[in-house]
């Protein structure tokens, strides 16, 4: 189970720039449109305090942090639906994405050209949110000129396929994403095998100049130049620069705890083999499928789960106290995992 989130955007918003900083992976971020053709891609370890403070209890060999991909995709422009700017290609890589991080340009810079020749944010967010629209259009218009003649006729799948394809239309031709438009558990089924694009979460990110970030407290806010100088400072040497712009965090890290939030993600730990290990898994995961994220094996044999919370945990300073205390309980099949648990599965 990967998840991964497709950083889109006009060509020089600073998306390469963004996902150089959270990768330390150097990718070409040259001053021209479509600099970046293939998309580049880099697995980002998850920040997570609580691992360095279960660590001060557990005294692990290895620590390990739980990961997510991003996707660095090359810049769209206006009639990409239609191929301007090689944009059917770089649509297609968004397909595979299980959420769209899209980058929006606030920053000044006469340097770095705008591809529309000027700096409008509000215009820019249109601009790619149409580009998504047409798109999805043209899939759903594909999916409907086979639905309706079977409907006709009065073949069943298609009769119930029919109402739910036109509800996606119309929404799309209001200019409305699809995932602003609630549906019942039955049209999901459709909907989340069409992988329309506007129907995964989209969360904005505005990269604005260092001294402009705290301009935007209610917005996901960052300069990814000042990400990028930061990627390459060591980690004391990182919070001083970050303390003299009045920030408490990274804004990297802002935008991966978004990228939880809006793919509903939690977080679970384990501690085998003396290795401290964090697990990604969606929310209202039951104790046998977490299982399974480690192996496949574990989720056919599971039995039961040993789990304490890790607050628990680290207040008790030592599993064995946490036991001795009644801290840690035993769950079985339907228990549904929560964020911050560690949990001993127990197999047969």
């Amino acid at each position: 189970m990967s998840f991964s989130i497709g950083i889109v955007g006009l060509p020089n918003v600073g998306k390469s720039t963004l996902f150089q900083a959270l990768t330390r992976k150097q990718v070409n971020t040259s001053n021209y449109p479509f600099c970046t053709i293939d998309p580049n891609v880099g697995v980002v370890a998850v920040p997570d305090g609580r691992l360095d403070k279960l660590t001060g209890v557990l005294k692990p060999e290895k620590v390990l942090p739980t990961t997510i991909e991003f996707v660095d995709i090359a810049g769209l422009v206006k009639n990409a639906h239609k191929g301007e700017g090689l944009g059917n290609q770089f649509l297609s890589h968004i397909r595979e994405a299980s959420a769209i991080c899209h980058v929006v340009r606030v920053f000044e810079d006469e340097n770095i050209s705008h591809v529309a020749g000027k700096l409008d944010p509000e215009s820019d967010t249109e601009t790619i949110n149409l580009e998504l629209i047409f798109a999805d259009l043209a899939t759903v218009d594909q999916r409907l000129e086979e639905v309706r003649p079977k409907a006709k006729t009065g073949i069943k799948e298609a009769k119930e396929q029919l109402p739910v394809l036109e509800k996606i239309k119309e929404t799309l031709e209001a200019g409305k994403l699809v995932n602003t438009t609630p549906f019942s558990q039955e049209e999901e089924i459709l909907v989340k095998e069409l992988n329309l694009l506007t129907s995964k979460p989209i969360f904005l990110v505005y990269n604005v100049s260092e001294q402009d970030i705290q301009k935007y407290d209610n917005k996901l806010a960052i300069s990814a130049r000042l990400e990028a100088e930061l990627s390459e400072l060591s980690k004391k040497e990182a919070q001083e620069y970050l303390e003299e712009f009045g920030l408490k965090e990274p804004g990297l890290s802002r935008v991966i705890k978004k990228a939880y939030q809006v793919l509903e993600l939690i977080t679970f730990f384990t501690t085998q083999n003396n290795i401290l290990q964090a697990w990604t898994v969606p929310q209202n995961t039951k104790a046998p499928q977490a299982a399974g994220r480690i192996h496949t094996d574990f989720e056919k044999c599971f039995i039961k789960a040993e789990v304490i919370n890790w607050k628990d945990l680290v207040g008790c300073f030592s599993e064995i106290n946490a036991r001795e205390q009644g801290k840690v309980r035993l769950e079985g099949k339907d228990y549904l995992v929560q964020d911050g648990d560690v949990i001993h599965f127990k197999t047969g």
